[in-house]
């Protein structure tokens, strides 16, 4: 069993499709998987918790199964996007100066692929 960390940065949900896709796919192989929403990337968490986005049926999928580890507060709050994550419940990562640090990720054995 592995652990991976998966940092999404970009906020185009072309994009993020495939950060669903392999996260699923990977927890469903029996890999601890977590995806850290930063940069443009946290304006998408609104979006996808709408009913009719195309991605909310992955989304919650991967939300029901705590693959999201939660999101840069520093970045929600720069991009608007804050109010609407804490609205939602997801936690804002802040242990590096406002931002979710990596370190603590690979301190605890997890690999960090970026998106």
């Amino acid at each position: 069993m592995r652990k991976v960390a998966m940092f999404v940065f970009n906020g185009s949900p072309i994009c993020f499709v495939h950060v669903l896709l392999n996260a699923l796919d990977m927890h469903d192989r029996g890999d601890t998987v977590q995806i850290v929403m930063e940069g443009e990337s946290t304006q998408l968490v609104a979006e996808l918790a709408k009913p009719d986005n195309w991605l909310n049926g992955l989304w919650q999928k991967a939300c029901a199964q705590k693959l999201v580890a939660g999101a840069c507060k520093a970045c929600a709050q720069k991009l608007g996007a804050k109010q609407s994550i804490e609205d939602l419940g997801f936690v804002l990562l802040d242990d590096m100066n406002g931002h979710p640090g990596m370190a603590a990720f690979r301190d605890e054995g997890f690999e960090i692929i970026t998106f």
